[in-house]
């Protein structure tokens, strides 16, 4: 459920609503359905890990934005003209419902109760990394931090522990969560100046930090937690250099997948005539009100000008 809606973010304001429609199920089939059962259901990447869905889900929704954005194009008239946040409020209220609904995306695939104190705990300490350390590099960069950046920072910390949240001691899962946001960070700041319209960061947070909480989880593995794990064998018997290379490799299949399928649905859907992109005139006048007939926030004529 969330991975398309985290797709989504990257396409907001020019997107058509039916393309979307049509694209989201075919994608579920022949992208997500199969990294999934890669990852959990005996497949090419069951030695890997992937506690909770750092390739399935982030991964997979960040490498498909960062193309279906590609493809698209940039929002007409932006960067010039900016569209900061409308209401900082709702960000942290959301921020606080994705953190506590994290304990069960990832505490959750415990699949049991026994055990699930793990998972629990190296998610919470991993979000409260990332919001410090994204902090402290805002601070450091601009003199202050912010409020969004900081929300932002405990996302990408939540990101970067989800492969790895059974599998790490409580240390592990804080420095992971720290470093996860501080490369996030960097992404968004390079996104901005490559002058690449991600718009709600999706990339640059939930694919590269699925990308790095992937590679981070094979340099800080337990091997008493993933014993009983396929690579906890690999481990075992090659030595933690093995378990990273098999990280990467399970990264540039996710990598690989996501990707080629994108491009293979929404090239087909083109040529079938469905319109990928709003016409000019309907994202001047905004989506809501071209594609549903509403608006979030109507103006009454003649009403009263606020201040």
């Amino acid at each position: 459920i969330i991975t398309p809606a985290l797709i989504s973010g990257a396409l907001v304001e020019r997107i058509s609503f039916r393309f979307w429609c049509l694209f989201t199920p075919i994608w579920l089939l022949l992208v997500y359905s199969p990294l999934a059962h890669m990852v959990w259901g005996g497949g090419l990447l069951g030695k890997d890990l992937d506690f909770a869905g750092g390739t399935v889900v982030h991964i997979s929704s960040g490498v498909t934005a960062l193309v279906l954005a590609g493809l698209i194009g940039a929002r007409r008239q932006w960067p010039q003209s900016l569209r900061p946040p409308h209401d900082v409020t709702q960000i942290l209220l959301g921020t606080g419902l994705l953190w506590f609904g994290w304990f069960g995306f990832n505490g959750g695939s415990q699949l049991a109760v026994g055990g699930a104190e793990i998972p629990f705990t190296t998610t919470h300490v991993a979000a409260a990394a990332g919001l410090v350390a994204w902090s402290l590099v805002e601070t450091w960069r601009d003199g202050k931090p912010t409020a969004v950046g900081m929300a932002t920072g405990a996302v990408a910390g939540l990101v970067g522990i989800t492969p790895a949240a059974g599998f790490v001691t409580i240390g592990s899962a804080m420095a992971i969560g720290a470093i996860t946001a501080v490369l996030c960070y960097v992404s968004v700041q390079l996104k901005v100046k490559l002058r690449f319209d991600d718009s709600l960061d999706t990339y640059a947070v939930h694919g590269v930090g699925g990308t790095a909480g992937a590679l981070l989880t094979g340099v800080f593995a337990s091997a008493e937690l993933i014993a009983a794990h396929p690579a906890g064998q690999v481990l075992a018997e090659q030595g933690r250099a093995a378990l990273v290379v098999g990280q990467l490799q399970a990264v540039l299949v996710a990598y690989g997948l996501a990707a080629g399928g994108t491009f293979l649905i929404a090239g087909v859907l083109r040529g079938c005539g469905v319109r990928f992109r709003v016409p000019e005139s309907a994202e001047n006048l905004g989506v809501d009100v071209a594609e549903h007939g509403e608006e979030a926030y109507a103006e009454r004529v003649g009403s009263p000008q606020r201040f």
